[in-house]
C-alpha cells in the first residue's frame, strides 16, 4: 500500500516521540495537544511518511 521509506532509527525515533507526546494526555498539562503524537506514532509504525514521499526522503537502506 505505501512505500516503506523510514528506516530502522526513524522508526523507533518516532515511536518514542509519539508516545511521549500521547502520554501528555494524561500526564503534565492534560491537554489534547497530545494527540499530534499519533503522527510520528503511526507513520514509525507504518514505516512510511507520506511527508517522505512527496519530498522525495528515504531514512530506509537502499536495498540491492
Amino acid at each position: 500500500m505505501f512505500a516503506t521509506n523510514v528506516g530502522t532509527i526513524d522508526r523507533v525515533l518516532r515511536v518514542i516521540v509519539g508516545l511521549v507526546l500521547l502520554s501528555l494526555i494524561f500526564v503534565g498539562p492534560k491537554t489534547y495537544w497530545g494527540l499530534i503524537g499519533l503522527v510520528p506514532l503511526l507513520t514509525g509504525l507504518m514505516a512510511s511518511c507520506p511527508l517522505y514521499s512527496i519530498v522525495g526522503l528515504s531514512s530506509c537502506p537502499v536495498k540491492r
